[in-house]
């Protein structure tokens, strides 16, 4: 936000001015837009790796990737989700023992939630996170998808914002805010995108339509791996004059 220009709002109250904030419009660097405001999820699928810019900006072992949905004409559509054997699961050695889908209803939203990443025995976590991700991160053999949940994650209904904030020991505390068009939405930013445990994310609907997801995991749910962050926009309360009323 950038500050006013009194001699420009001189016609309000002085309380008025003193409480008057004007938004900067003001362009954003690729870092600042996905740490901040968020970034069109097409945007972050064709982004240049190797940059500096985005590698800054990055969340080590985070995958984002493009999708094709394919119209069929008086129908629907067709879109993959991802091939065993092709693309960047089979890159990074990593395929789904479980599959689940999920509905959002407009407007709700998931709050931060977060897995355990797995640290072998004797082994700092700090400095098994940064060998994992800083020093080897294409040594993808060192992942242990079989004692930790990973997710891959698709939206084939509505628009949803993602937010991903990295809390893993010994590396760098970064966040990545993006919004992902469902397949009824055919776009540049229908992408699939995969997410580490140790990586806090939530999810909320962007707009006025139910947002349905298919999403793969790296081991059967576990319900001790679903640790809760910031998480109260779940809970529903009743009005507070139907809560005393009941409590008559």
């Amino acid at each position: 936000m950038s500050t006013p220009d009194n001699k420009l709002w001189q016609g309000l109250t002085p309380e008025a001015r003193t409480a008057l904030v004007l938004r900067d419009y003001a362009p954003q660097t690729f870092s600042q837009q996905v740490a901040g405001a968020g970034i069109d999820a097409g945007k972050l699928a064709s982004a240049d790796r190797t940059s500096a810019e985005v590698r800054e900006a990055w969340i080590p072992g985070v995958e984002i990737f493009p999708r094709t949905i394919y119209p069929q004409r008086h129908r629907g559509s067709f879109g993959e989700f991802v091939r065993r054997d092709e693309g960047v699961l089979a890159r990074i050695g990593f395929w789904p023992t479980q599959w689940a889908s999920a509905r959002m209803f407009a407007p709700t939203a998931k709050g931060f939630h977060v897995h355990p990443p797995s640290i072998p025995d004797g082994t700092a976590p700090a400095d098994w996170m940064r060998r994992c991700f800083l020093d080897e991160p294409e040594n993808y053999s060192l992942r242990r998808y079989e004692k930790e949940q990973w997710d891959v994650m698709f939206f084939v209904q509505g628009v949803a914002e993602v937010i991903l904030k990295d809390v893993r020991a010994g590396l760098p505390s970064r966040t990545m805010r993006f919004f992902i068009d469902g397949d009824n939405h055919r776009s540049v930013h229908n992408i699939g995108f995969v997410v580490p445990p140790g990586v806090a994310h939530a999810i909320r609907v962007e707009g006025s339509e139910d947002v349905i997801m298919v999403y793969g995991t790296s081991t059967s749910f576990t319900p001790e791996f679903e640790g809760r962050i910031a998480s109260e926009i779940e809970t529903a309360t009743l009005p507070e004059s139907w809560q005393r009323f009941l409590n008559l």
